[in-house]
């Protein structure tokens, strides 16, 4: 058995998870390229991601988190080490982060705190694992779509583990049922915007390098 099979078990089948949810007008945040829109599903196949892609054709997907430091720790800070690093300003140029409110509750599999308990399984070995494990952890997204009904994931975030992470799947929730609120719309190449990205970046040992 390989190590990747030893750390993420197969996912139980069918799968019954506690469900969590995150209910209309609670907002959410996403880190995006500016090209696309605040709620734009991911149509895949890939880059491959924790709990994407699956099925064929692909299911879309879209990520958010509970908080706007979480939308960026688990976007622009992803793959810098976890000691600490830099983010070119390239990087950051394109970039905007936009709130999105559900116009209807959101049930969601719970895959933190009892969620875990109830399907016998740790952060480590699903959603605290690194990138080479994806294969693996992605399955445990295609189970929750197959066996069950409902719009997505939560869990919370490696890279901010005080803040819920969650993932909509494309074909139960889309674009018209996420309403986009511009009280909390940040574009990093304005100044001020950048401002509050290098000062968020600083508190974690990460250097943002101006994007002009």
């Amino acid at each position: 058995m390989s190590p990747s099979h030893r750390l993420v078990p197969a996912p139980p089948r069918p799968i019954d998870p506690l469900i969590h949810t995150w209910p209309a007008g609670q907002p959410c945040y996403r880190v995006h390229d500016r090209r696309f829109r605040a709620g734009q599903f991911n149509p895949g196949p890939l880059p491959g991601t924790r709990f994407a892609f699956f099925a064929d054709p692909p299911v879309p997907v879209l990520y958010a988190g509970g908080a706007p430091e979480a939308a960026v720790a688990e976007s622009v800070f992803h793959d810098v080490p976890i000691t600490g690093g830099r983010v070119s300003g390239a990087a950051v140029r394109n970039r905007v982060l936009s709130t999105l409110e559900p116009v209807r509750d959101l049930r969601l599999a719970q895959f933190h705190s009892g969620g875990l308990l109830r399907l016998g399984i740790k952060p480590r070995n699903l959603t605290d694992t690194e990138a080479d494990h994806y294969p693996r952890t992605v399955a445990w997204a295609h189970a929750v779509h197959n066996d069950t009904d409902l719009d997505g994931i939560t869990w919370m975030s490696r890279r901010w583990n005080g803040s819920p992470a969650l993932v909509l799947f494309g074909d139960r929730v889309d674009e018209h049922t996420l309403t986009i609120n511009d009280s909390l719309a940040r574009s990093f190449i304005h100044p001020d915007h950048f401002e509050w990205l290098a000062a968020l970046g600083q508190q974690v040992n990460i250097q943002v390098m101006p994007p002009w």
